[in-house]
């Protein structure tokens, strides 16, 4: 599953109509590098799955929310190396499965449900010992291997600023290792309170002297939190350009990148390169969530 870069076409978005300054936009489509295994959960998992199999461990144990993609993307990664899983779930369970879940049981993984207020401390549990000859995975999949792995996803190089989406920091220190001096990384938090996040991708760099920034204003409420102008901005970028954004990552960072764009808050004839990081998987899940406001994501 992982023995080969897994290189994915580039697509220019015409930007003109927002701006007459020149900047252009380009989107490396990571979200059709692997159908269960989407966009940067491929490269979070590569090295880490490779030393699972080095270490000789039988079993992944990780963490994740009731829809998770990287509880998806374990799974079936796990699957296709011959591995068994578990998924550690925030929530109480809730019958029937949700689609992501269901999707994950349908690989093999199996569930272990914590309360809200026990997820917190999973930290301080000894995973290694419920879970004999374990190969434990954290929340996201954000480590140290992980990081290396999405240094390899730049592998694009022709632009003045990358952009990915960020939730737990790993893809964002990744590509920021990987830019040359010139280059500039942008990343765009999911949560409503990111700014914590600085700390977390400093743990991950191997240079102090990239250019880097976050930007905490595109999170639309939260983690999984959107609302109707979000929505509509999905289903139009993917009406006009046929390619479909996720509700969680990509989607707000478009918006955001699009913003930025319209307000000419980007250096004039400079060349983004947004990177899709999937996601796809959610957009069933969150659609029945959404059924009950009337709003459905194309």
């Amino acid at each position: 599953m992982f023995s080969k870069v897994n290189k994915q076409k580039v697509q220019q978005i015409d930007v003109s109509d927002l701006s007459p300054n020149g900047v252009k936009l380009l989107i490396q489509r990571e979200d059709l590098n692997d159908e269960h295994c989407m966009g940067n959960k491929w490269w979070k998992l590569k090295y880490n799955l490779l030393e699972a199999t080095r270490q000789k461990k039988t079993l992944v144990v990780t963490f994740g929310g009731a829809y998770s993609n990287h509880i998806v993307a374990t799974a079936w990664g796990c699957r296709q190396m011959g591995l068994s899983s578990v998924g550690i779930i925030r929530g109480e369970p809730v019958l029937p499965l949700n689609p992501s879940l269901e999707k994950a049981q349908s690989f093999g993984m199996k569930f272990h449900f914590l309360d809200r207020s026990t997820y917190k401390m999973k930290d301080e549990i000894d995973w290694s010992c419920q879970f004999p000859n374990s190969y434990l995975l954290p929340e996201g999949g954000t480590n140290q291997l992980a990081v290396k792995g999405c240094r390899e996803m730049l592998y694009h190089t022709d632009f003045d600023i990358v952009c990915v989406p960020v939730g737990t920091g790993g893809t964002l220190a990744g590509v920021i290792n990987g830019i040359e001096s010139h280059q500039q990384a942008m990343g765009f938090s999911c949560l409503k309170n990111g700014h914590f996040l600085k700390d977390t991708v400093h743990h991950y760099l191997n240079s102090s002297t990239k250019c880097w920034t976050i930007q905490t204003d595109y999170h639309f409420g939260g983690y999984a939190k959107l609302d109707a102008e979000l929505i509509d901005f999905m289903n139009k970028f993917k009406q006009i350009y046929a390619i479909p954004l996720d509700p969680i990552y990509t989607s707000k960072m478009m918006f955001g990148i699009f913003d930025l764009i319209k307000r000419e808050k980007i250096r004039p004839n400079s060349t983004i390169l947004a990177i899709h990081t999937g996601g796809l998987q959610g957009i069933e899940g969150m659609n029945q969530r959404l059924n009950a406001k009337g709003w459905i994501i194309d």
